[in-house]
Order: structure tokens, then sequence, then C-alpha cells
């Protein structure tokens, strides 16, 4: 892990920002949904227990970024009820000059019920997201690298093609927000892009709509990150496939926001440097240390910590 990034070596992250609201039902979805019902559903469910997260992809990212020790710089558009996220990044040592406030919309909102087997069911109303493309690359100064993260559908291709047209390298990382985006416009924004990261579900599905394998995509991009969960990942290069394990977790509390905080790990290694073995190391251990908390930014840590757990392979 190197040591923190100066004002030129910033990494504009395009996403969402969104406030998560989980909630926990005490029993499974299965003993109150009957599948010969299934066409007339109409359902309540008890959950005592709530509780309200600081969540969206940029927000996310940003902050397992400043852990780091580097600045990612947050590009979304939220809602009039924004501030005590704004507040909650100010804290955090994130900056938020370019999240930008519509004021005739609410912050982009999740929520996600959660039962005993872990399933969800999720709500998600986009909210001032819609808005993403009011927001213009060009307006972030002194910027190394990019991502575009899931975000709303304009936003994504505009701000991928201002990336190109500033020639500034992006992480293309469509998350939940794949299915949006037809085979043109995929490959689109994998030539625009300099990396592509996504988890398994998705690189079957981008295969499946672009007809594109390993040997295509990583001729036009200089490498092709799949996280595996458990497995681990695997970062795919120009006639090279590295294998990176996945970083033992002391526990196993809440995985959502683990694939925001590899990338967070991913961006760290390409502000630096790093070659794609350290990259993917520190990437995955990330993820392990998100794992091991509930939220997506509730988790912390002290350079010299993550230095020691990375040194001893992640326990």
């Amino acid at each position: 892990m190197s040591s923190g990034a100066p004002l030129a070596r910033r990494a504009l992250i395009c996403g969402s920002l969104a406030f998560d609201t989980i909630m926990v039902f005490g029993d499974r979805f299965a003993n109150h949904i009957l599948p010969d019902k299934i066409h007339i559903l109409n359902v309540s469910f008890l959950v005592p227990q709530m509780r309200r997260e600081f969540g969206g992809c940029a927000g996310n990212i940003a902050y397992n970024l400043k852990l780091l020790g580097d600045t990612g710089v947050p590009m979304a558009t939220v809602g009039r009820d924004f501030a005590p996220y704004r507040e909650w990044l100010a804290h955090s040592g994130v900056p938020t000059d370019h999240v930008r406030v519509i004021d005739g919309e609410l912050t982009a909102q999740a929520f996600i019920t959660t039962d005993l087997d872990d399933n969800q069911i999720t709500a998600f109303h986009p909210g001032a997201m819609q808005h993403a493309h009011a927001n213009r690359v060009s307006d972030a100064l002194d910027i190394a690298i990019g991502i575009v993260a899931p975000d709303g559908r304009d936003g994504m291709i505009e701000h991928a093609a201002q990336f190109a047209a500033a020639g500034i390298p992006f992480v293309f990382d469509p998350g939940q927000g794949l299915p949006m985006f037809g085979p043109a416009e995929l490959k689109r924004f994998i030539s625009q892009a300099r990396w592509v990261a996504l988890n398994d579900y998705e690189w079957q599905l981008v295969q499946q709509k672009s007809g594109w394998g390993v040997s295509e995509l990583t001729a036009r991009v200089e490498a092709l990150i799949v996280t595996r969960g458990a497995a681990g990942s695997t970062i795919y290069t120009r006639g090279e496939e590295l294998t990176v394990p996945a970083a033992p977790a002391r526990a196993v509390i809440d995985p959502t926001g683990c694939g925001d905080a590899y990338r967070a790990g991913l961006l760290h290694g390409l502000l630096h440097g790093l070659d794609w073995l350290e990259t993917g190391r520190i990437a995955s251990l990330m993820g392990a240390i998100k794992i091991e908390s509930r939220g997506t930014q509730n988790h912390s840590f002290t350079r010299e910590e993550f230095a020691a757990r990375l040194k001893s392979g992640g326990s």
C-alpha cells in the first residue's frame, strides 16, 4: 500500500449517491408467499429491525478510497434531503464539490427487506439520480483516472464519452445498471474505457449481449477484472490470466458494498502504478474488510493496520 496521492492524482467517481433503508423480516418469505397466488400478490411483512445507511456506488467507492489514503471525488446528483449525507462525507474527508442538488427531487433511495434466508426484496427510487447527465466530467480538475459506476442511464453514457474525449482513462463498472444498455451501447462503453470491472454474473451477461469473449474484450481494454465472491477474482490482460484468491474475512456480516470496496482497491492500485497482483490483493482485502461490518460505510482502519494485514495474507 502506497502513500497518499497528491491533488493531481485524484479519481473522479461518476455514480450514484443513495440512502439505503434496510429492514429485517424475522421469518422466511416462502412461508408467506403462495406460489399459486403470485398473480394476486398482496403481502405485508412486519419488520421490527430497521436501519438507514449511506450508500450509492459513488459514495461507497469514495469512502473506501479515502481509507486507503487517496482522494476520490464523487460526481453525482442528489435531492433536497441530502444534507445528512453531505455532513457524513465531509466528516469522512470526501469532497462534495461535484455533488449537484436537484431541488425538485429526493436523493436516490433503496428500500431493502431481508428474510432469515438472506433473500431480499428491494424497491429502488432513482429520484435525483435520473439527472446525472447534468454533471460534466470537464467541470472536475486535476483528475488522473475515473470510473463510470451505476448511475442514471444518460449520465453513464455521457460521462463515458466525456472521459474518452478528455483523454482520461477510466474503469467501466456497469453493475446493476447493466440491463439498461443494449449490445451497441455496451460495445461503445468498452471501446471507450481503459479497464472493465464486472462480477461473474455481469460478465456472463456482457458476453451474451456483446458476443465478445475475453480475447475480443482485452483487445480493446488493458484489463478485464471479474469478481467471483468467495472464489476470489480473475484479472485478464492481453494474453494473461491472473487469479487472485479472496482475502480471508474475520467474520461474514454483510456483503452489501463489497464490490464497491473492491473497486476502490482497483483505483488505488491504478493511481499508484502497482502491478496487477498487488492491486488485486489490495482490492480483495478491501472487500473482506467491508464484509466484516454492517452497511457500506461503517468500517474503518488505519493505513498501518491495512498494510500489516495485507502483509500477513489478509487475516
